[in-house]
């Protein structure tokens, strides 16, 4: 399935800004089952500098520097996305809990010690003992990982309430679990926890997911929004995506823009901003649209199913029904003075973050 996606971002200062230091994880990234057609990142105004690279993670981030006066910053991502459709896959048999700890402790081949990086503590995800205790009915030695996986999953859509309006990019994990509420970037977190906490390899997965509108409306531009959901890591085999928020098996319908160890390593887009600012106003909209025919979209749409040339080089670094999805943009950092980009700087060398 061929995907357009566009993702633009605005901030309008109060103040006249000199001078202004960026760096945006918003270029989908090539993987498994998904290509990268082509992906235009625009910045107005015209910045100083702008350079790519690939992070630690094999995400494509961008760093750019505006460095005239400015009342506005605008960044626009225009991009083609295909994906290839998968195959459902068997949640019974196959590796189990036990198989899968004991692949990752000793480490036996790379990708097993490579993904074992993605079982301990990171900057937003602190391992607990609630965490660990949330789910490990669930995890029995000789169960299936993927079915045990899959019921975490589930276990969260149905205890927890997507709540827009109740975290924000600082709520920490336990005001989540002692609400049972949040967003999309709260139940992907918090699955993550819960796993590590038992031994496996999680990760977190920034992207985007369209959902059709109700039948007789009409879909309003920009109404689309980033999304964030986990992945796990199965020993022998490779990383299989769960979306918590809405209780599925990513297949064809979510695009992939980075992943990391949580949201601090693929913020969709901060910065620093000196010589003024002060109030900012921060808007965000996201247009994600199949690029087939007509007649495919009128079909896809009878069904009610939910839808959805790097510019420059880029420098390599060493080293469903819906129930909304999290709209990562909408709890996007404000753009920090310099005395909050250093704390910022000493607290991580790591890349960035954005919901």
């Amino acid at each position: 399935m061929k995907y357009r996606v566009k993702h633009s971002t605005r901030y309008d200062y109060a103040d006249q800004v000199n001078q202004g230091y960026n760096v945006a994880y918003l270029i989908p990234r090539e993987c498994n089952g998904q290509r990268v057609n082509f992906s235009d990142i625009r910045i107005i105004p015209t910045p100083a500098s702008k350079i790519k690279r690939v992070d630690y993670f094999g995400n494509v981030v961008c760093h750019f520097t505006v460095e005239k006066p400015h009342r506005t910053l605008e960044v626009i991502v225009d991009s083609e996305v295909e994906i290839a459709p998968s195959e459902p896959r068997l949640l019974s048999g196959g590796i189990t809990c036990a198989e899968v700890r004991a692949a990752l402790i000793n480490g036996s081949n790379t990708e097993d010690v490579k993904a074992s990086e993605f079982c301990f503590d990171s900057p937003m995800i602190a391992v607990t003992r609630e965490l660990s205790e949330f789910a490990v009915d669930l995890f029995s030695p000789d169960r299936p990982f993927l079915e045990a996986v899959s019921a975490l999953n589930s276990r969260i859509f149905n205890d927890f309430k997507y709540d827009p309006g109740f975290s924000t990019v600082a709520t920490p994990l336990k005001d989540v679990m002692a609400s049972r509420r949040g967003v999309c970037q709260d139940f992907a977190h918090l699955a993550i926890g819960v796993l590590r906490g038992m031994g496996f390899a999680a990760r977190y997965v920034s992207g985007y997911l369209e959902t059709l509108p109700p039948p007789g409306q009409v879909k309003l531009a920009g109404a689309d929004a980033s999304h964030a959901w986990f992945a796990v890591y199965i020993p022998g085999d490779d990383w299989q995506d769960f979306d918590p928020t809405n209780d599925v098996m990513p297949a064809d319908q979510h695009i992939t823009t980075a992943w990391g160890r949580d949201y601090s390593d693929v913020t969709p887009l901060k910065g620093v901003v000196f010589g003024g600012g002060g109030k900012q106003v921060l808007s965000v909209a996201v247009d994600v649209s199949r690029a087939e025919s007509p007649s495919e979209r009128a079909l896809f749409a009878a069904n009610g199913a939910p839808t959805r040339r790097l510019d420059d080089p880029v420098a390599q670094s060493p080293g469903l029904p819906n129930q909304q999805s999290q709209s990562q943009q909408n709890q996007s950092q404000a753009q920090a003075s310099p005395t909050q980009a250093l704390q910022s700087q000493t607290q991580s060398q790591l890349p960035p973050r954005s919901v």
